[in-house]
């Protein structure tokens, strides 16, 4: 026997040893998402310093582009829809028929444009693109008390107009009926390509691009430390802002939360979740609303997927058409916000679409990207997000470990389960099913998403969450 072999074989098994105690004992570093330092104006980026002036900013349409939209609208071609067929096949052209009438007719733009302004609103160069927003404080404080700000991120096809019904709940709580133990002030951006904020010039502006600009935006109205709130895109970028700030978030509620890197745990998990639930961490209310997955998961991505897979690739063809016609834009976004409410609404003529909302707010957020002309670009995110395929992104990746309240609608057109959602959120302190509601949380059900951002900014704030990240 060699001695030599011996203290050889001693050391590979001590190195072994060591290696084996390292990944099972040590504490992962915390890795964060790089801020991305972007220019996205026109042109190459000019050598002069950067103009960080907060300038007022007011809603306003000329006569000659009413009169125009007016003229369109009167031009407008419909195709008959197919007996019975309801909003199976998209739209019904019959019940938008109605829409267009009432659009003529009774909807009143100048009322709504003073609708729009009654909140403050502003713009600020960043990036080398203008940033629109609302920024809305409260109109009263109780003695000793500050107020908390908090981000809130729209998504598509919505805008910053969603949140008009859950600003004042959350700016003036007890006027509603809610708790004032802690009072916001609410900053909702448009993203780049949206509403009033200037389009990117250039390629490649993704959540993570949206989430260094907002992060900047918060930085330049002051806030070290913020909560955020997101749906939709508001989801991706605002668990964007929080891998790259951490210590800058305090608390991060979504109303939807998607988990893109599934692992093998999550794929048995949909093959034997419905009769070893215990097993994977399911409730009930989860089991109810997965399964069966093939109808509930598979099916209705695929069935109601077809827009992102155009918007992922060409998003300017389909987009030239709805730019330039006012009834296809409403088409088209009317649809989502049927289907996406509740998907049973596609078995009614109108599509459900007044159940939940009035064709005011639709009609105003459908002016909001007619006024502006920015479909084409807000159609582009999905290619800028998607185009490098599922999964293979960095962020993908990162977990995130800011505080994170979850409130989960029954008619989310995909459900996330605690179990799910904690591998990618690390640190979920609040997990709610809420009673009804569905995608446009804010718009349809102001009073449940105020209700449940109030109940965990509390916890987060008793707990002192935010400081034990």
């Amino acid at each position: 026997c060699c001695p030599l072999a011996d203290i050889m074989l001693l050391e590979v098994f001590l190195v072994l040893g060591a290696v084996i105690t390292y990944f099972l004992f040590s504490k992962k570093k915390e890795e964060t998402l790089p801020f991305k330092e972007g220019w996205w104006g026109k042109g190459e980026k000019p050598d002069t310093e950067d103009d960080t002036t907060i300038r007022t900013f007011k809603v306003e349409t000329t006569e000659e582009e009413l009169s125009d939209l007016f003229r369109r609208l009167d031009q407008a071609r419909f195709t008959e829809p197919l007996e019975n067929s309801c909003f199976h096949y998209g739209t019904n052209s019959v019940y938008l028929r109605k829409v267009v009438s009432y659009w003529k007719n009774q909807f009143n733009w100048k009322k709504q444009v003073e609708v729009l302004n009654k909140y403050p609103q502003f713009k600020t160069k960043i990036q080398g693109i203008d940033i629109h927003f609302v920024h809305v404080k409260p109109p009263r404080l109780p003695e000793g008390q500050s107020a908390k700000p908090l981000l809130m991120v729209h998504g598509w096809p919505g805008s910053f107009y969603e949140f008009y019904k859950v600003i004042p709940l959350l700016t003036d709580p007890a006027s509603h009926g809610l708790s004032d133990e802690h009072i916001f002030e609410v900053i909702c951006p448009s993203i780049p390509g949206y509403g009033f904020s200037e389009a990117p010039h250039k390629k490649d502006f993704n959540s993570v691009s949206a989430a260094s600009v907002f992060y900047e935006l918060m930085l330049r109205l002051g806030f070290n430390e913020f909560y955020a709130q997101g749906g939709d895109w508001g989801w991706l970028i605002c668990t964007n802002l929080a891998q790259i700030a951490p210590n800058h978030m305090k608390g991060l509620h979504l109303n939807l939360a998607s988990v893109t890197n599934m692992g093998f745990i999550h794929l048995l998990s949909i093959l034997l979740g419905r009769y070893l639930p215990g097993l994977f961490g399911f409730q009930d209310e989860d089991v109810r609303r997965i399964f069966p997955f093939l109808k509930k998961g598979l099916y209705r991505i695929l069935l109601e997927s077809g827009y992102a897979h155009i918007q992922a690739t060409k998003p300017d063809t389909v987009g030239c058409g709805l730019n330039d016609s006012p009834v296809g834009l409403a088409a088209y976004i009317l649809e989502k916000f049927s289907t996406w409410t509740d998907l049973e609404f596609h078995n009614l003529e109108d599509g459900g679409l007044e159940r939940k909302f009035n064709l005011d707010d639709l009609l105003t957020n459908i002016m909001i990207y007619w006024v502006s002309g920015c479909i084409v670009s807000s159609m582009r995110f999905y290619k800028e997000n998607l185009q490098k395929g599922i999964g293979k992104q960095k962020h993908e990746r990162l977990t995130v470990q800011v505080p994170t309240g979850i409130a989960s609608f029954p008619n989310e057109l995909v459900h996330t389960p605690q179990a799910w959602a904690q591998k990618k959120y690390t640190n979920i302190v609040s997990f709610h099913f809420m009673p009804r509601g569905g995608h446009f949380a804010a718009l349809e059900e102001p009073e449940l998403l105020a209700e449940d951002i109030l109940q965990f900014v509390g916890k987060v704030e008793k707990e002192q969450l935010w400081r034990k990240k």
